[in-house]
């Protein structure tokens, strides 16, 4: 903690995902936290999110967040190429870090033909990924600091409640089905694999593939089992490509060298099997749930679209700063708004947990283990799809 008794916190980043925490972190007032100092590449994107927050500093360096002694814990809010970079970074200056989804991926290497994602081979993107968060791995365990997935879903109110019932219960999940699904990214980069290290799937499908993991690891701890992934197999492609400029007209989609759509069932060793989807081709707003058939219940987790409350409008009269809801191309129309939506989604008691977590000196639920499982069967999902057969992660 800092002199004043407080978590201060460095913030990498100032995009979605950077707001996304901060709204939730203006949720919580559990334990005292300064917003101390904010980076970015533009002045005018880090000054908006300075003003808006009430961060203390901004500036355009990330080495002044590891120079400034005040600060305990780095949010890393940025593009997934620079993680592995800014993990460790952050882990050599003394500080804790969270780092926001995916954890790391492939993004090239010198002498790799591009584009990368039509021309390197997946089978040695998942070596190079396995050896790299190995690495990620050492650094976390020698640091002697917390290392805090940011995975939302894992938080979210629906997961949580899954998970205390499969405790209470002690259920076996049998099988599982989990979706994201949405328009596209807003990202103007989201179609490129050396920026993003895939598409959909570790864009989007890493939401419900490691609440999924998370269950699993809920569900193996409370029967004392071991469970773990045996076999992963995907079948992905590009579907908006073939579509005219006039059909791609309502879909954001524009993948150069990754993935718009991916199906991948994961084997797990009971046997159990689970089914991620994630698609860039769904209109409407995004969908995002967990399906779990257990041995003595069954349990729907609808992040969204929720049932809390419908509306219809004819026009858009004076809704500028109405948010509905994510990815949603017309107010128009009945509409599922988005309500409460960092608590509904998670972002709240992940942020919660991470500040006490620092706070208390205690584990997250969310640590560098389910990052490194989610990121090592995501590249075996890639391997898979290319290889056209299992692939054992």
């Amino acid at each position: 903690m800092n002199h004043a008794g407080e978590i201060c916190i460095g913030m990498a980043g100032a995009g979605r995902a950077t707001e996304l925490h901060m709204n939730a972190l203006q949720r919580y007032t559990g334990v005292p936290v300064c917003y101390r100092h904010i980076i970015a590449r533009r002045y005018e994107q880090v000054n908006v999110f300075k003003e808006r927050y009430g961060f203390q500093k901004a500036s355009l360096e990330f080495d002044d967040l590891l120079k400034d002694e005040e600060i305990d814990v780095i949010d890393i809010c940025t593009p997934p190429y620079i993680h592995e970079d800014m993990i460790i970074k952050a882990l050599h200056a003394g500080k804790h870090v969270i780092c926001e989804k995916p954890l790391s991926g492939y993004f090239g290497r010198k002498g790799d033909a591009e584009p990368i994602g039509k021309n390197v081979p997946k089978s040695k993107m998942y070596d190079e990924v396995i050896q790299s968060i190995d690495i990620l791995k050492e650094e976390v365990e020698k640091s002697g600091k917390l290392f805090m997935y940011a995975e939302n879903f894992v938080y979210a109110p629906a997961i949580m409640k899954a998970a205390d019932i499969l405790k209470k219960k002690k259920s076996k999940i049998l099988y599982a089905k989990g979706e994201e699904s949405l328009k596209g990214s807003s990202s103007p980069v989201a179609g490129e694999w050396n920026k993003t290290g895939g598409g959909s799937f570790i864009r989007v499908g890493a939401h419900p593939l490691t609440a999924i993991l998370w269950l699993k690891h809920v569900e193996a701890e409370t029967r004392r089992e071991q469970i773990y992934v045996k076999n992963v197999f995907a079948d992905m492609g590009q579907i908006t490509p073939n579509l005219s400029e006039y059909e791609h007209r309502h879909i954001a989609a524009r993948p150069h060298d990754v993935e718009d759509c991916a199906t991948v069932i994961v084997t797990f060793s009971d046997d159990s099997r689970a089914v991620i989807i994630a698609t860039d081709t769904l209109l409407g707003g995004s969908r995002n749930y967990v399906e779990l058939y257990c041995n003595d219940a069954a349990i729907n987790c609808r992040l969204t679209m929720s049932d809390m409350m419908e509306t219809y409008f004819l026009d858009e009269d004076r809704m500028e700063d109405i948010y509905l809801s994510e990815m949603l191309p017309s107010k128009t129309g009945w509409n599922k708004p988005f309500l409460e939506d960092e608590i509904i989604r998670g972002y709240t008691d992940e942020m919660r947990d991470f500040m006490e977590a620092i706070w208390y000196k205690r584990r997250p639920k969310s640590t560098f283990e389910l990052a490194y499982d989610t990121t090592k069967i995501i590249y075996a999902a890639y391997k898979s799809a290319e290889l056209g057969i299992a692939v054992e992660p």
